[in-house]
């Protein structure tokens, strides 16, 4: 028996923070509805391309896979009637529409308990909605703009040019962070048959996230050094080169670093006058990259992997996006699956990574066409009038 059997979420959210978020809950068993716009339905949809059906963009197939689809429109007194009574059905309601739009909707955390008093009500919003930015729009690239994580990559290689990191860091954190917040609500809901009005603000989950090791010396009052972990600044942390590629290599601690520099033949580093100073100010670290990078170019990667493997150096090849699918690691864990989408044909799922040793694994379904399973969905709620 899945995890989450049994536990019904109705998903009004869009795009990826709030779907992310249930698409990690259906992977453990909950049924979750998604409820879309009518027309183009979830934005989500469109992202990725080369797909025989744009409304099924390989994005889609990636965040909604295991959820069932029907289409709302809120307008409508009668599909707004559809949604009171999914509601009125449901654990959990999700969404990601500004306070004010969801409450003239009918749909605040007070309309819908009034509907389910044992609701759990999920609101994904871009800011915390008792502060100034409450009422702002939030995306991924306003969110990295707010929290500072634009000026990490300046500040590791010198350009000075703010700079976005290439993912949708902010919305996934935040999806963690919303799939985090539905667990527990249903554990406190479990043990005392509460239900409650959640939170889970884009800003803040993804401020809390980057400056665990960001606010360094910023953390304590007053102040003894600025914000910023200097061994992720440092522009000399970078892959090596190899004779035929690059090797990630990571001498973490005192013991590793001279076990490194004996492989390397660079013992003296570590005794030199220069080296001493720069450890005493905590700058070290760059000296010993620039040694690293002095000797990698010498052998191929896979000959340092068999060194650094026989003499516990942590170290890993350098891998390229397209080459991820053929890792013999992943392969052999299955993280990879191949499977034939109805709509879509064959492609690549990615595995949910947590395994449970007292849940077997399950059928993971396939990510909805539009409106997929309305007419049942309506059908269920009839005969439960």
């Amino acid at each position: 028996m899945a995890m989450l059997e049994g536990i019904r979420i109705v998903d009004l959210s869009s795009v990826i923070f709030g779907p992310y978020a249930t698409q990690m809950l259906a992977d453990l068993g909950a049924e979750v509805i998604k409820v879309e716009a009518p027309g183009l339905g979830d934005v989500s949809r469109y992202l990725g391309s080369g797909v025989p059906d744009p409304t099924m963009g390989s994005i889609h197939l990636t965040v909604n896979r295991g959820k069932r689809s029907i289409v709302l429109d809120l307008k409508n007194p009668d599909d707004t009637a559809v949604l009171r009574d999914l509601i009125a059905t449901a654990d959990v309601f999700l969404h990601n529409i500004r306070g004010k739009a969801i409450a003239r909707l009918g749909f605040d955390y007070q309309g819908c308990a009034a509907l389910k008093p044992d609701i759990i009500y999920v609101h994904g919003t871009g800011f915390g909605q008792d502060g100034p930015y409450a009422d702002l729009q939030a995306y991924d690239d306003v969110i990295q703009a707010a929290s500072g994580t634009t000026s990490l990559l300046p500040r590791a290689d010198g350009n000075p040019s703010p700079r976005y990191f290439p993912s949708l860091i902010a919305d996934k954190v935040a999806g963690h962070f919303g799939a985090q917040a539905i667990l527990a609500a249903l554990v406190h809901k479990f043990r005392t048959g509460e239900g409650q009005e959640v939170e889970v603000p884009m800003f803040e989950c993804f401020t809390a996230f980057m400056l665990t090791e960001h606010l360094r010396d910023a953390t304590l009052d007053p102040a003894i050094g600025p914000a910023g972990y200097p061994r992720q600044l440092d522009p000399t942390r970078q892959p090596f080169p190899t004779l035929d590629g690059h090797v990630a290599i990571v001498p973490y601690t005192p013991e590793s670093t001279a076990r490194l520099m004996r492989l390397l033949g660079s013992e003296a580093l570590l005794t030199s006058p220069d080296y001493e100073e720069a450890k005493a100010k905590g700058r070290h670290m760059p000296l010993v990259y620039a040694e690293i990078a002095r000797q990698t170019p010498a052998k191929t990667t896979a000959e340092w992997l068999a060194i650094f493997a026989a003499n516990d150096i942590p170290a890993m090849h350098v891998r390229d996006l397209d080459d991820i699918r053929n890792d013999p690691h992943l392969a052999a864990t299955g993280f990879f699956r191949r499977r034939e989408h109805p709509d879509v044909g064959g492609f690549f799922e990615m595995q949910p990574p947590v395994k449970y040793g007292a849940a077997p694994p399950r059928d993971l379904g396939y990510a909805p066409r539009i409106d997929a399973d309305g007419a049942a969905i309506r059908a269920e709620l009839a005969r439960r009038a």
